[in-house]
C-alpha cells in the first residue's frame, strides 16, 4: 500500500497528540522563564569572531539544551541526535524542522566556556531570585547533606598513585595520556553491613567526587552549592553549605556533621544546631537523645530525595577529566533538578492519560 505524502497539519496535529499525552518538556517550558539567565549568558557566550561566519546561537538554546543533556543523561553526540530527532526537544528548544541544531562540537565549546567563566554560580543566584519572587522562599531550616559521583576507576601503579598524590604528573605519561587521565578524582570507602546481624562491616570503596548540597526544609530546593574530591571529610564543608538567606536560624545534619568546631561556628554566626547526636562509645543511647534524633531524622530526610533524582533518575556519573568539568557537570544537574522541582510546585496534578 502507497503511503501518502505528509500533509500541512500533520506536524500540529503531531504536536497537539504529544501534548494531549502530557509532554513533561512542554510543562517545563511554560512554568521556567529562561531569561532570566539571559543576562547573564550572553556575556559569556559572546565569542570573538570576523566579519565572516555563521551568527552565534542564542544564548538561552544552548542552556536548554544543556538541561536536556542533565535530564535525559544523553552525551554530546546523543544530545546533537535526538534534538534532530524528537518532536518534544524540538518544540522545547523553540526551532523548528528546518533551523540548525547546534553539532556536538559546538555543544562542547559553549560548556567549556561555562566552566572558565565559572558561570553557573551566577546562574543559580538569578534562579534563586526567580525562586524568592515567585513566592518560593528559603524557610524552615537548612539541610546538608553530601553524596558521592562517581567517576571511572583511574588503573595506576604504586609509584604512579604516590607521584599524584604528591602534586606531580608521572614523568614516563604522553600528553595524550596526561588528558586522560582524572588525577583530581579520589577514592574513599563507605562501611556497611552485610546482613543485620553482621558484626563486621562491609568497606566499599568509591572514586570520584562529592556533591555537597544545601537545601530548604519547606520547598526542597538546592540553595548552597559545594563540590569536592570523594575523600573529602563532610563536616568540613558545613560553614560553607548554612543558608544565610534562610527565614529560620535551623541546621539539620547527620552526625558527620555534629564537631565542637561546629557547633560553635553555628553559633557565633546565630545559627540553631538541629544535627544528630552521636551514640556515646561503649554505652547504650540514651532515650531521649534516640527520640530527638528520630524527630529530626523526619525533617533532614527530605535531603535524600535531591540524591535519588540526581542518582538514580538523572544517572549522575562523571566523564569528564578534571575537578573544574566535574564541578560544571554537577552544578548543570543541580540547576535542573531545581527546575524540576519549580514544576512540581507549580504544577502539583498528575499527568492527562494519553487517548
Amino acid at each position: 500500500m502507497k503511503r501518502s505524502s505528509p500533509g500541512f497539519f500533520d506536524l500540529s496535529d503531531r504536536l497537539e497528540a504529544l501534548s494531549k499525552c502530557g509532554d513533561p518538556l512542554e510543562k517545563l517550558n511554560k512554568q521556567i522563564d529562561f531569561e532570566i539567565f539571559r543576562d547573564a549568558l550572553e556575556k559569556a557566550f559572546a565569542f570573538h569572531k570576523g566579519k565572516a561566519g555563521r551568527p552565534f546561537y542564542d544564548a538561552i538554546l544552548i542552556l536548554k539544551m544543556l538541561v536536556l543533556q542533565s535530564l535525559y543523561t544523553l552525551s554530546d553526540e546523543q544530545l546533537e541526535f535526538q534534538v534532530k530527532d524528537r518532536l518534544s526537544f524540538m518544540r522545547f528548544l523553540g526551532i523548528s524542522l528546518h533551523d540548525r541544531v547546534p553539532d556536538t562540537k559546538t555543544i562542547w565549546l559553549y560548556r567549556e566556556r561555562l566552566t572558565r567563566k565559572k558561570l553557573l554560580d551566577k546562574i543559580f543566584v538569578a534562579f534563586n531570585s526567580h525562586l524568592n519572587q515567585q513566592g518560593y522562599i528559603a524557610m524552615s531550616g537548612t539541610i546538608v547533606d553530601a553524596s558521592i559521583i562517581q567517576a571511572p576507576r583511574q588503573r595506576l601503579t604504586k609509584k604512579e598513585k604516590e607521584e599524584i598524590k604528591s602534586g606531580k604528573t608521572p614523568e614516563d605519561w604522553s600528553i595524550h595520556k596526561t588528558r586522560q587521565k582524572d588525577i583530581d578524582a579520589t577514592y574513599t570507602v563507605k562501611h556497611t553491613k552485610k546482613k543485620a546481624d553482621a558484626k563486621n562491616d562491609l568497606i566499599i570503596p568509591f572514586h570520584g567526587y562529592k556533591t555537597h548540597v544545601g537545601i530548604d526544609s519547606k520547598h526542597g530546593f538546592i540553595r548552597t552549592q559545594e563540590l569536592t574530591t570523594a575523600s573529602m571529610f563532610d563536616g568540613h564543608m558545613l560553614e560553607k553549605l548554612v543558608d544565610k538567606e534562610n527565614t529560620s536560624s535551623n541546621v539539620y545534619a547527620d552526625t558527620a556533621y555534629h564537631a565542637k568546631a561546629n557547633l560553635e561556628m553555628l553559633e557565633e554566626k546565630g545559627f540553631t544546631s538541629q544535627m544528630h547526636k552521636k551514640k556515646p562509645r561503649l554505652k547504650v543511647m540514651p532515650e531521649k537523645t534516640k527520640h530527638s534524633n528520630t524527630r529530626k531524622s523526619k525533617i533532614r530526610a527530605k535531603v535524600e530525595h535531591v540524591f535519588a533524582v540526581l542518582k538514580d533518575q538523572m544517572k549522575l556519573f562523571i566523564r569528564t577529566i578534571g575537578i573544574a568539568r566535574a564541578t560544571t557537570k554537577i552544578k548543570l544537574a543541580h540547576l535542573t533538578y531545581n527546575i524540576k522541582r519549580l514544576v512540581y510546585w507549580q504544577t502539583r496534578k498528575p499527568y492527562p492519560k494519553c487517548v
